[in-house]
């Protein structure tokens, strides 16, 4: 894990689901984020490419992390999905796939985000857009504690 990710957590590992999946956080900041995975064959489908589940769950992360954005160390601001839409637009067998995330508007409960997912080459795998409620707490920049 980098340490990135690292410093987004407050020092602690991922939990649960994110750990397994297995992703870096590579940026994160006000309306966008960022992260990368590198496809393991736990990811792939029985067709021997990256499952659709994987692409989705990441643009479920990055898109909602793109409205979360915390800078203090520390602390978190969380949200739920109310919806979200995934579009595949290529396959990817191997390597590294960048995963970005960027909110697009809201209010002070409910935001919307887009996202992508490219591979190495720039090929284009997936889009998504999504919906967020942001969550109890975490409505100020200053979040929740960790």
């Amino acid at each position: 894990m980098s340490n990135s990710s690292l410093h987004i957590t407050g020092g602690k590992d991922l939990p649960g689901f994110h750990n397994m999946l297995g992703y870096r956080q590579v940026s994160w900041e006000e309306d966008e984020a960022v992260i990368e995975l590198e496809i393991q064959a736990d990811h792939l489908n029985l067709g021997g490419v990256i499952h659709g589940g994987v692409l989705t769950s990441l643009l479920d992360i990055v898109m909602a992390e793109a409205g979360t954005y915390c800078p203090y160390p520390g602390r978190m601001r969380k949200a739920i999905t109310l919806s979200l839409t995934t579009t595949f637009t290529g396959q990817c067998t191997g390597g590294v796939i960048r995963v970005t995330g960027r909110k697009r508007a809201g209010g002070s409960r409910i935001f919307n985000s887009t996202g992508e997912v490219h591979d190495e080459q720039g090929n284009l795998l997936a889009i998504g857009e999504g919906t967020f409620r942001i969550r109890s707490g975490s409505e100020k920049p200053e979040g929740v504690p960790v």
